[in-house]
């Protein structure tokens, strides 16, 4: 069992004067858990190569913002949700079947989470995503982002970057 909890850390800064804050009915920990559902959700279904059920954790608006490294030293960035879907959503249908075997990373720890609400409707994340292989034996480290928008009363993500680290992988049971 890959062990993260003992590292799990939840950070918050606190507002400024003259910043959006949230009203004071405002439950930040339970609105930090609908949003870590929707995160967790979009993922899984990504890797499940449901097209539908990735899309709706979207706001589908040309402020949509997707970004992430490749193993090359390339980068790719698609701005708008019409981008963001010809490119992601079009690789979800036009690759129905498995990856390696599974439906992707089959474990994925998200530590040292960094949160910051902007009023009642707006969240900014950080956290660092260890990514397993296909047997669980070794992992890739990501640093990543969202931006989230609460829509018709409900977490959306307007903004995902990902930051591989594609060279050095970590053994599982390091943590442990």
């Amino acid at each position: 069992l890959f062990c993260f909890l003992c590292f799990t850390s939840c950070q918050d800064t606190k507002a400024t004067p003259g910043e959006l804050t949230a009203d004071a009915s405002f439950d930040e920990e339970a609105e930090l858990a609908a949003i870590m559902k929707v995160i967790e959700n979009e993922t899984a279904c990504f890797f499940a190569r449901d097209y539908d059920c990735w899309k709706d954790n979207w706001v589908n608006e040309d402020y949509a913002f997707q970004a992430w490294n490749n193993p090359n030293g390339t980068y790719d960035a698609k701005v708008g949700w019409s981008e963001v879907d010809r490119l992601v959503g079009n690789y979800i249908k036009e690759n129905t079947g498995t990856l390696g075997g599974t439906q992707g990373h089959p474990n994925v720890e998200r530590l040292n989470l960094r949160k910051r609400f902007y009023g009642n409707t707006a969240a900014h994340l950080t956290w660092e995503q260890y990514n397993s292989d296909d047997e669980e034996k070794f992992y890739q480290i990501s640093q990543e982002v969202r931006l989230m928008e609460k829509v018709d009363g409900q977490w959306k993500i307007v903004t995902v970057a990902a930051f591989w680290d594609y060279i050095d992988k970590i053994q599982a049971g390091t943590f442990e």
